[in-house]
Order: structure tokens, then C-alpha cells, then sequence
């Protein structure tokens, strides 16, 4: 169920990205970022799109998925920072209290990735 929930929140995330959420997204996206505010934008996105739709349907290799999306939440973090230390509104996170708390969920984030899948159980004998 949280594996299920989890892709369905990354397909919307990612949908929202490349449409109505798109100027908010480039809100986050720091500036050692080499590409620009919406290449990085949209290429995010799709990557979410895809690593949602992999995690409800690609059964034998969900823990590989698994790891991949823990590895994209680390990998983004780096933007809920920016949002925070810049004081960047976005998605109504526009106190820095908000923005705070909204740190702490990314760790939440790498962790259902992670258990949902069964990425840190030892590879299973056939």
C-alpha cells in the first residue's frame, strides 16, 4: 500500500512539475544548478513520472526502484534547503516554520521508498 501510495504521489508530483505547479517547482531549484529553472523543472518531473509508474508496476525490480527514488529524494533535497534559507514561498510553505517542517518530511520520503520496496533486505535465493 505505502509503495502504491508513494508512486501515485510521484506520477501527480511529477505531472505537476511539466504543468499548473511549474513556477513553484523553479522556486526550489538552487542556483549551482547548471541548467536553467525550467530545463531542471521539467526534467525532474519526468523523472518522477517515471519513477512512479515504476514503483506500482515493475514488480521484479522494485528494490532497484526503490533505491533510485530514495536516491532522487537525497538528490532534491538540496532544493527544500534553498526554499528554506532563501525564504522562497512556494506550494504554501511561505513561513520559515513551514519550511522547516517540510525538511523533516523528505527523510519520511527516503524511508517509505526504501522499506515499501524491500530495498535494504538481502538479496532473496530463488
Amino acid at each position: 500500500m505505502v509503495r502504491t501510495a508513494l508512486g501515485g504521489f510521484l506520477t501527480f508530483a511529477g505531472v505537476s512539475h511539466l504543468t499548473f505547479a511549474r513556477d513553484e517547482f523553479q522556486a526550489q531549484v538552487p542556483d549551482f544548478v547548471p541548467l536553467d529553472m525550467d530545463t531542471t523543472v521539467v526534467a525532474s518531473g519526468v523523472v518522477e513520472i517515471l519513477l512512479g509508474l515504476s514503483l506500482v508496476s515493475i514488480r521484479s525490480k522494485r528494490r532497484a526502484v526503490g533505491l533510485v527514488a530514495a536516491g532522487f529524494f537525497v538528490a532534491v533535497f538540496p532544493g527544500n534547503l534553498v526554499q528554506w534559507i532563501h525564504h522562497r514561498d512556494g506550494f504554501g510553505l511561505d513561513t520559515d516554520t513551514k519550511r522547516i517542517v517540510r525538511l523533516f518530511f523528505q527523510p519520511v520520503l527516503v524511508a517509505a521508498a526504501l522499506w515499501s520496496t524491500g530495498a535494504l533486505k538481502g538479496r532473496r535465493s530463488k
